[in-house]
């Protein structure tokens, strides 16, 4: 009896490639520099998402896309800092996907946004293999997960451009090292850029923040040329 084996993930990804790129060149078209926040449940996604919004909504016009497997809630939170911001419910799926974010891309006013964060599913597995046409990649860990939990998920740390290790204020009190969190990081991914934040220490929002605005400023620069 002969068997066929069918590699249905190959073309899954690929399918997904090819929308993302389309969605890519949306935003480039329009001059719309965007970062896709990941991270697990519980890491502060949405925290470092509302400061960076308090801090950039006055020089630049933002949007936010806000996944999860129900996301009015944080949604909600996202509009009552005065920024445009469109729900991505994925039911059962732990990650968002191109298709989705070109569905939502469609409720965006693009001529009118600057800066698009997308808050991906609290997920350190499932959003890896699924680009969405973004600019930055991040990946926001917190202490509380442990500090063995990027060696656990390496794969997400190996694919991210911009790494946060965040409530490194409450590290001693659960007794993690947050220091070898970055070198472990670092033995993933030697060249991502690493900070370390808490929402009480402004001057690490400060460079969370910061970072995200030399990608816009650097992106609003190769426009020009």
């Amino acid at each position: 009896m002969l068997m066929h084996v069918i590699n249905m993930g190959h073309d899954v990804f690929k399918a997904n490639d090819k929308i993302a790129e389309k969605n890519r060149k949306a935003l480039d078209k329009h001059g719309v520099f965007s970062v896709n926040v990941m991270g697990a449940i519980g890491s502060g996604k949405t925290t470092l998402i509302e400061e960076a919004i308090r801090q950039l909504k006055e020089k630049y016009r933002i949007a936010v896309i806000a996944g999860d497997v129900i996301a009015e809630m944080d949604a909600s939170r996202f509009r009552k800092l005065g920024v445009p911001t469109i729900p991505v419910n994925t039911g059962k799926e732990c990650h968002l996907d191109a298709k989705l974010v070109e569905k939502a891309l469609n409720e965006i006013d693009l001529d009118s946004t600057d800066l698009l964060i997308i808050e991906n599913v609290g997920n350190l597995i499932c959003p890896v293999d699924f680009k969405l046409g973004e600019h930055l990649r991040a990946v926001v860990v917190s202490v509380t997960e442990g500090d063995d939990i990027i060696l656990k998920h390496p794969m997400i740390f190996k694919t991210a451009e911009l790494a946060v290790i965040n409530k490194v204020d409450v590290a001693d009190a659960v007794d993690v090292d947050a220091e070898k969190m970055r070198d472990d990081i670092l033995s993933l991914n030697p060249d991502v850029p690493v900070i370390l934040t808490s929402k009480h220490d402004w001057e690490s929002l400060e460079t969370w923040i910061s970072f995200i605005e030399l990608g816009l400023t650097e992106a609003k620069e190769a426009q020009k040329k």
